[in-house]
């Protein structure tokens, strides 16, 4: 196990800028997942923590040691990719035993090391298949095994679970997560699936354009997001976003102009000066309540209910959706038009910029 931290760490490729610099610390036997869109940078933060991208300008330390100049081999490093890529002329013991044997270990270190690999993965009646044989969930713990055969000090794993079908992606987060738990190893994790990012994490890094927007616990990031960007990649169904004016501000709290009319207590600091601009709010789905008299309204454009959870899909004036979780014996109708309100404490406020407004105590 080391820690792991990155300091002004930048990647350019002529004009473009895919990380612009970024301060990190990762610690010794965290789990940390980065998460963001697509071309955000997340995948060229974990090349360049690996050594297979060169760094515009900052440093890579690890357990301390600036390693910056060094190569993948030279770092302790192991790398988890999207695709397996295992050799298929090689059985999975093979597969798994080959960074040991181009280390030149001894053949009953590499067959006892292999041994305890597959058993820690669940494999050990597969050494002798060949990867074709094999299911993509196999091959991906073939692969995961292989990365860890060396012990390395740092695991770093590029959206590992993306090639597979939504039930064993499932099915494979909890081995990643039994997996960290038994070997206590730092582990880096990209994905672009907040769910495993929300499951997975001690924390998560959220990436946008290249830049990192937040960093914390799963729970920190879910209710207290910093940026909108951060509100619209942590939560499924996502958090509704309205655009509002700044009615009025006090010691207590805001209130918002919302825009079917009416109002809203939101328990955000905002300064007297910006009142008459415009802001986002910000409430999650299970933070609406029905309530006849409530502020926001929708008819029901769609109904989901999924098992324990009802979600009704609500059409508004200016052709924006609206979500909102429903107690699950909850009967709707569609086209139905369903009122909702909202507290001061579970609402969000967005600036202009798109930082949001500090939060009142409670």
């Amino acid at each position: 196990m080391a820690s792991l931290a990155v300091r002004g760490l930048a990647k350019r490729f002529g004009d473009a800028v895919a990380l612009h610099p970024t301060d990190l610390d990762i610690a010794d036997g965290e789990f940390l997942v980065v998460v963001g869109p697509s071309g955000c940078g997340k995948s060229t933060l974990l090349r360049l923590l690996a050594g297979l991208e060169e760094p515009s300008e900052g440093r890579v330390l690890i357990a301390g040691a600036d390693v910056t100049e060094r190569t993948p081999a030279e770092r302790g490093i192991a790398m988890v990719f999207q695709s397996y890529a295992l050799y298929p002329h090689l059985s999975v013991a093979e597969n798994i035993g080959f960074p040991l044997r181009m280390a030149r270990r001894p053949r009953r270190e590499i067959a006892a090391r292999v041994a305890e690999v597959a058993a820690l993965l669940d494999l050990s009646a597969l050494l002798d298949r060949r990867p074709r044989a094999l299911s993509g969930g196999q091959r991906q713990r073939v692969s995961i095994g292989r990365a860890i055969v060396r012990d390395p000090a740092v695991l770093l794993l590029d959206e590992p679970l993306s090639n597979l079908d939504a039930a064993l992606r499932v099915k494979l987060r909890h081995e990643f997560a039994r997996l960290h738990q038994r070997l206590g190893a730092t582990m880096v994790y990209v994905t672009h699936d907040q769910m495993e990012a929300m499951t997975l994490a001690n924390r998560i890094v959220v990436m946008r354009d290249g830049r990192v927007e937040q960093v914390g616990e799963p729970i920190a990031l879910y209710d207290r997001p910093a940026t909108l960007r951060v509100a619209e990649a942590i939560g499924a169904p996502a958090m509704n976003l309205l655009p509002v004016r700044i009615a009025t501000v006090d010691g207590h709290g805001t209130t918002v102009a919302l825009p079917e009319g009416g109002d809203l207590r939101v328990a955000a600091r905002v300064p007297p000066a910006e009142v008459g601009g415009t802001a986002t709010l910000g409430i999650r789905p299970e933070h609406f309540r029905p309530d006849p008299g409530g502020p926001f309204a929708g008819a029901v454009e769609l109904f989901e209910r999924l098992g324990p959870q009802s979600f009704a899909h609500l059409g508004r004036p200016d052709g924006s959706p609206l979500v909102a979780q429903l107690p699950a014996d909850r009967h709707v109708t569609l086209g139905q038009v369903i009122r909702f309100s909202a507290t001061p404490e579970q609402a969000h406020l967005f600036g202009p910029n798109g930082a949001a407004y500090p939060r009142l105590s409670p």
